[in-house]
């Protein structure tokens, strides 16, 4: 559906983006990171046609943006991270407006995005009168407007407040069950929520591209695990389970008090692919130190992100 291929841009002297490739396919939900100034944006806007590209190509399912700019952004709705929404217009006329202006029959259209994006409170008010939330559904009604197959979303929660980002968030999921999405933000827990696929960009390059769970997996050599027992300080359990087979290291942790009963805790890394608990188990059963807690902390997705935007080789070159 989505092939970017090659795809770089500058500004002047700037680099922004590099040599970017990648495909979507039809009903993907995909996730695109970066830190401040990645090129997040500046990827998005070239696929839209928003921005044109110095190199490379963007074809939007077979259609190239630069080519065929009409045919390719047919099939695109796009909500920028602040959605340019006249403040001054009644949610209602706004829509209608939007609605001729894209050649869609306004009778049939708003109704259905009205009910879909939860605006049926709000239809008869001014733009300017509605919270940070509702501007955000608004927005999202715009990009909706033609029934497009692909939905390029940039910080759509940007600026919500809990309540509203659960709302917006079982929104964008409803509305991909028909629609490849691509959704750009910082808050990381919302791509593991909505998002079977990451894409990261660091310093304009691609790094990492990868389902979200295999993402994690193929971090997983720093996995962890927190051991907390009774009768034994931090530093002994620690300083015993490190000479279990499979552990990596070991270090003392915060001691807690549970029930009146103090514990020593420790956290150790396992090496990719071992099982230690069992071992860890009879450790403690061994030497009367009864067992309160054994979790696995397994990487998560902020964790992976660190490592792969502020270490020098990013997941593609240690690929190759």
């Amino acid at each position: 559906m989505i092939e970017v291929s090659h795809v770089s841009r500058t500004f002047g002297d700037f680099r922004a983006v590099s040599d970017v490739s990648f495909s979507i396919k039809t009903g993907e939900i995909v996730g695109l990171l970066g830190p401040n100034g990645a090129g997040k944006s500046t990827t998005m806007r070239m696929i839209t046609g928003f921005l044109n590209m110095t190199s490379g190509s963007v074809k939007i399912d077979g259609k190239d943006i630069t080519e065929d700019p009409v045919q390719a952004k047919r099939k695109i709705g796009y909500m920028p991270e602040s959605a340019p929404l006249y403040g001054d217009m009644i949610v209602e006329d706004y829509l209608r407006y939007v609605a001729e202006i894209q050649g869609v029959n306004p009778a049939q259209r708003i109704p259905e995005l009205c009910e879909q994006c939860g605006l049926k409170e709000v239809m008869h008010k001014n733009i300017n009168d509605l919270s940070r939330g509702y501007r955000q559904r608004v927005g999202l009604a715009h990009a909706l407007m033609n029934n497009p197959e692909i939905l390029i979303l940039d910080e759509p929660t940007s600026g919500l407040d809990p309540n509203q980002i659960g709302d917006v968030r079982n929104l964008i999921k409803e509305i991909g069950k028909t629609r490849t999405v691509i959704i750009s933000t910082h808050i990381l827990s919302e791509v593991e929520t909505l998002c079977s696929r990451v894409i990261i960009i660091s310093q304009g390059k691609l790094v990492a591209d990868s389902p979200t769970a295999e993402l994690r997996e193929r971090y997983g050599h720093s996995l962890s695990i927190k051991i907390a027992a009774a009768n034994v300080t931090g530093e002994k359990l620690a300083g015993e389970i490190a000479k279990i087979t499979g552990v990596a290291g070991a270090s003392a942790s915060v001691a807690e008090t549970v029930s009146g009963t103090d514990l020593g805790c420790a956290v150790i890394s396992v090496n990719e692919k071992q099982e230690v608990r069992p071992a860890i188990f009879e450790l403690c059963a061994k030497n009367n130190w009864p067992l309160y807690e054994l979790t696995p902390q397994s990487n998560s997705l902020e964790d992976v992100f660190k490592i792969l935007t502020t270490s020098e080789k990013s997941e593609t070159e240690a690929a190759k």
